[in-house]
């Protein structure tokens, strides 16, 4: 231990005395009783003009899983439905989401037609519900964009000139879309159709 060549100088806050401790505690103390006189403003609620109790939103509901429904595709033994695309949206305006699923038979081979459904959410419930189609399979359709936008579906389909087209080769692509009214859905003019 190495020794310092300079005196030990005492000074006068090295050691505390009882005004240091009486000058501690009126601080203290001062900084409390500020504390209890800042308190923050009461709350204030506003009615509603129209008197009424506001209630609290509705939290939303998902949109339907589609694969928790069973799809009336023929299959056959060999193949399973395969959702290819999905969108989800209100399409009804009640504030609840709706899932539209482009769906076909699962092939190794060629390619299989899609169909368009529309899946809602059933009651209290919430199981969901297949509740329209908007393309059957027969039409032959392939889907290659689905997407809901400002409460209606709008896709864009595949599809063939006659029937001499084979499977593997459409040659007409066309934009569709389907609104809700009048409690259903109704197929919108297609702007234009061309050939591929």
């Amino acid at each position: 231990m190495q020794h310092s060549d300079v005196p030990e100088l005492a000074l006068p806050h090295a050691f505390p005395r009882p005004v240091h401790w009486l000058a501690t505690a009126t601080a203290i103390a001062c900084v409390v009783a500020l504390s209890s006189l800042v308190q923050p403003g009461h709350a204030t609620a506003v009615q509603p003009k129209d008197g009424k109790a506001a209630t609290a939103a509705p939290a939303e509901r998902p949109a339907p899983d589609p694969a928790a429904v069973s799809f009336p595709l023929d299959c056959g033994d060999i193949a399973e439905p395969v959702v290819a695309r999905q969108a989800a949206g209100d399409l009804d305006g009640d504030g609840s989401p709706e899932t539209v699923a482009a769906v076909h038979c699962d092939s190794a081979m060629g390619t299989p037609p899609d169909a368009v459904y529309v899946l809602t959410r059933a009651g209290d419930t919430g199981t969901a519900r297949l509740v329209a189609t908007l393309v059957e399979p027969e039409e032959r359709h392939t889907v290659t964009g689905l997407a809901v936008r400002d409460g209606q579906v709008e896709a864009t389909v595949l599809g063939y000139s006659s029937a001499k087209v084979p499977s593997c080769c459409p040659d007409v692509e066309e934009d569709v879309n389907w609104r809700w009214a009048d409690g259903a859905f109704h197929r919108g003019s297609p702007d234009d159709t061309e050939q591929v």
